[in-house]
């Protein structure tokens, strides 16, 4: 039909094709139709270029029976043969993830109070890769499932009801979302670990003021996790006691604990009662005070280092302004420096060791607000959960009372001779 333009004519039409089956399916919507704009693209081009060659609908009818014959071997073996369900991966990587969560929480509580410090750090750690170190595995397994589960549902969606997932539409977007939210808790426990790695750490003294809490806490955010993770696990609804009152009732404890002794987590060593006597006066005119007199104590150092009062004051301005510069040059926490004359001469070993102390004691208050945030987030976890629970029709908590004793066939024998005998004596 184009005559001598027919080669022009084919690969115009490929390459429109090609572009507007790659675009189109990049939108959001049609993501879950990926495959199908491939198979499409891939057939269009076959039946393009084979139609100058041989019958347009011959080539077209024998395509689409290739793709029927493909598509049939294909579900006869996922469904019949070898069942692979994505729902089923699905479901299991969420119940994997809380255990691994879990397990983190866990251990970085135990180490915090255990005051585990690395000789040295993994480099895997540093730059986030895999390792060894299950505390470590456990967190980051789940924030690296983000786009594997998003695989997984893709898939999910078309997937038949089959096992436990009899209904049509099974609400799999909702496991992505019990996934997201245990993420959102995870990202806490990555920053507690973090703690752990950090160079400046608390002292052992004061970890264990806090430390029945801390554990308290812990193991009652761990005990939350794996609970939910088993009512994923066996698909079924919460009990009607409050899943979070334990741990609820722990992080109040920790926070009360905190409010008696928060003079732990802070420098209050400068507490003097020259500070609680100017409580009361007013804090505009006691910061110039305090900034006349560091200034006046400036100057008569400097007097003082170039030999008294006969220095020319311009020259001792400048020199304080240098040294000022320089001073705020210097890193921190290298060490601290005053200017005594012209030269830069170290402060006194304690006073960096104050330093140091206070940033120490701020790193005890991180870690605890990191692990009541953590607690605070657990919140909207369970409430995804009863979300999930209920579109997708969980069955009830079992009463451990009526559940029934299952044994082997000398135990039920055992058992019917032994309520015998209770009944005769």
């Amino acid at each position: 039909m184009a005559g001598s333009w027919q080669e022009v004519v084919i690969v115009v039409n490929i390459f429109i094709a090609g572009f507007l089956a790659s675009y189109i399916k990049l939108y959001p919507p049609m993501k879950t139709y990926e495959y199908g704009f491939r198979v499409f693209l891939l057939t269009y081009c076959i039946v393009l270029v084979s139609g100058s060659t041989s019958s347009f609908f011959g080539t077209a009818i024998y395509r689409l029976i290739l793709i029927g014959v493909g598509a049939a071997i294909c579900l006869v073996i996922n469904i019949c043969i070898l069942p692979i369900w994505a729902g089923e991966d699905l479901h299991k990587l969420v119940v994997k993830n809380f255990k691994g969560v879990a397990t983190s929480l866990e251990g970085v509580v135990n180490g915090y109070l255990q005051c585990v410090e690395y000789e040295r750090i993994p480099s895997k750690i540093l730059t986030y890769q895999a390792s060894d170190e299950p505390l470590y595995n456990g967190y980051r397994a789940t924030i690296q499932s983000s786009t594997q589960e998003e695989t997984l549902l893709d898939f999910a969606l078309w997937e038949p009801p089959h096992g436990p997932y009899r209904s049509f539409h099974y609400p799999w977007r909702n496991y992505v979302r019990v996934g997201g939210s245990l993420r959102h808790c995870a990202f806490m426990v990555m920053a507690m670990h973090g703690c752990i790695l950090s160079e400046i750490q608390a002292p052992p003294e004061k970890r264990q003021v806090f430390a029945d809490e801390l554990l308290r806490v812990g193991t009652e955010g761990a005990k939350v996790l794996r609970e939910l993770g088993s009512k994923v696990e066996r698909m079924e609804k919460l009990s009607p006691k409050d899943i979070l009152f334990e741990v609820h009732e722990a992080a109040e404890d920790l926070q009360n604990k905190i409010d008696q002794k928060s003079y732990l987590l802070v420098n209050y060593e400068g507490w003097g009662p020259e500070i609680l006597g100017r409580k009361f006066e007013d804090p505009e005119q006691d910061t110039k005070n305090n900034v006349i007199e560091s200034l006046s104590e400036s100057w008569d150092a400097q007097n003082i280092g170039s030999g008294g009062g006969g220095g020319d004051p311009s020259m001792s301005q400048w020199i304080s302004t240098d040294s000022v510069l320089k001073k705020s040059l210097i890193a921190w926490p290298s060490r601290l420096t005053s200017f005594t004359g012209n030269l830069m001469q170290p402060q006194p070993e304690l006073e960096e060791s104050k330093v140091f102390e206070s940033a120490s004691s701020l790193s005890l208050a991180t870690f605890t607000s990191l692990l009541i945030e953590f607690v605070a987030r657990l919140q909207n976890l369970v409430d995804e959960f009863v979300e999930l629970s209920e579109k997708a029709n969980f069955k009830d908590p079992m009463d451990v009372s009526d559940t029934k004793e299952v044994g082997g066939f000398w135990t039920r024998i055992y058992r019917r001779w032994r309520s015998k005998n209770e009944e005769l004596a």
